[in-house]
């Protein structure tokens, strides 16, 4: 096994966690890291609280169905000490970085999917938490269990996925490495194997791994993954799965109220803008939690959140509720289609302000009755969305920027289509080829 750094419960990192707040422009970042993106009610309301009692009051929904907390000023100890006592923390400290692991928001409500991934989830996280040679993975390492929900994000790559299928009567867990569940499967293995798939990649990983290779695509970029997966067979029962497929998924399900598997129950899901929402936001979807749902909400990796268990009956009143809070529940609105930044505001390495030019192009848009899915991005980063959006908007300056279209031969943004423009020339161009009938 090669030499890798011993943990440390607060090794230095760019990424924010709860327990290692990360200073922006804007003062200090706080990354809550909710278990299959559900939290109780009580506990929205602690988030709400620190946000506005310790920082700007400020709170972010992330693109992996996390919760952070911008804006924080000199009482980081006392934001901590409120959000550990919530039950928001890991179960211990070296373990907050590890608890990456992406759901669908439907998970166990969805009338698509083939089984209920949470109890499978918890054991994951709870053994990537407890063990302390998984404590070395970089903060970044990400894992996706997927139950074959209708809802579910499919785009974002991971180091290491699972997806449920059926094959002869029999539920399976097909898995890919350094990729999405809508690429081709590198095998399965049964569906009570998945902890044991999970260790075994895992392990084979830290074991391989030189300590600067941090995810996946680095160690197959020297590995070959056929040398990766026939170490793998040596610890897990794997077979070939050659006839996995997996659907895109459907994004607008995350929006407005969708029927459970439970007869008579719906979900309701709402977006907040641009991703952000304020103490206000937070505290009213908490109480319409519990007082139409089951007291949790659960939140996406389209930075949106679901209040589940709502009666269909109680809909209706729950969207409108929704609505009044300033949260979006209808697809037609541009906004619920806009990924931005954060901005010159915040980020230092931000050209635009992006969240601002992201409303103004939202009522230019809506003016032409479209809602088109665009992402604002300030620099190449692209920190604000995993996936590459249908249209990316790359700032080069102050209200200027790149515009480039989702291409599957090209990587990255896509397709450069025109440059240096600013926000009403964007419009007019995604007007323009929104009518065209080459891409109707």
């Amino acid at each position: 096994m090669n030499s890798r750094q011993k943990s440390n419960p607060l090794r230095p990192s760019a990424c924010p966690g709860l327990l290692r707040i990360v200073q922006a422009l804007d003062g200090g970042i706080c990354r809550i890291k909710l278990n299959g993106g559900s939290i109780r009610a009580q506990q929205a309301v602690a988030v709400a609280d620190a946000a506005e009692r310790y920082a700007g009051g400020v709170i972010e929904a992330t693109n992996r169905a996390n919760l952070q907390i911008r804006g924080i000023g000199c009482e980081q100890a006392t934001l901590i000490n409120g959000l550990l006592a919530a039950g928001l923390g890991p179960s211990n400290a070296a373990g907050d970085d590890v608890r990456n692991l992406m759901l669908s928001p439907a998970a166990g409500i969805d009338r698509q999917m083939l089984f209920d991934t949470r109890p499978l989830a918890e054991q994951i996280l709870a053994t990537v938490q407890r063990n302390e040679r998984f404590h070395d993975l970089s903060a970044k390492f990400a894992v996706q269990l997927d139950g074959g929900e209708a809802l579910a994000m499919l785009e974002h790559p991971h180091d290491l996925w699972l997806s449920a299928f059926e094959r002869d009567g029999e539920r399976r867990l097909a898995f890919g490495l350094a990729g999405c569940p809508t690429d081709a499967a590198a095998g399965s293995v049964a569906l009570d194997d998945g902890l044991g798939l999970v260790v075994a990649v895992l392990d084979l990983f830290l074991e391989l791994a030189r300590p600067e290779q941090t995810r996946m695509r680095h160690l197959l970029a020297e590995h070959s993954i056929e040398d990766f997966l026939h170490r793998l067979a040596e610890r897990a029962a794997i077979q070939v799965a050659t006839d996995w497929r997996r659907s895109p998924d459907s994004s607008v399900l995350h929006i407005g109220a969708h029927p459970q598997a439970e007869a008579g129950l719906v979900y309701v899901g709402a977006v907040p803008p641009l991703g952000r929402l304020n103490p206000a936001m937070l505290r009213g979807a908490a109480q319409l939690a519990d007082e139409f749902g089951d007291g949790s909400l659960r939140f996406t990796p389209w930075q949106s959140l679901l209040l589940p268990n709502i009666r269909n009956e109680h809909g209706a009143e729950v969207i409108r509720r929704l609505e009044l809070l300033g949260l979006l529940c209808s697809t037609d609105q541009p906004l619920t289609r806009m990924i931005a930044c954060t901005g010159s505001n915040g980020c230092g390495k931000s050209l635009a302000e992006t969240k601002g030019d992201a409303r103004q192009l939202a009522a230019l848009l809506q003016r032409h009755g479209h809602a088109l899915s665009v992402h604002l991005s300030g620099c190449p980063r692209s920190c604000a969305a995993a996936h590459t959006a249908p249209a990316t908007l790359l700032a080069v300056a102050p209200g200027h920027y790149d515009l480039y279209f989702r291409d599957a031969a090209q990587s990255g943004l896509g397709a450069l289509h025109a440059s240096n423009l600013t926000i009403e020339a964007v419009a007019a161009l995604l007007d323009a080829r929104s009518r065209s009938p080459l891409d109707a």
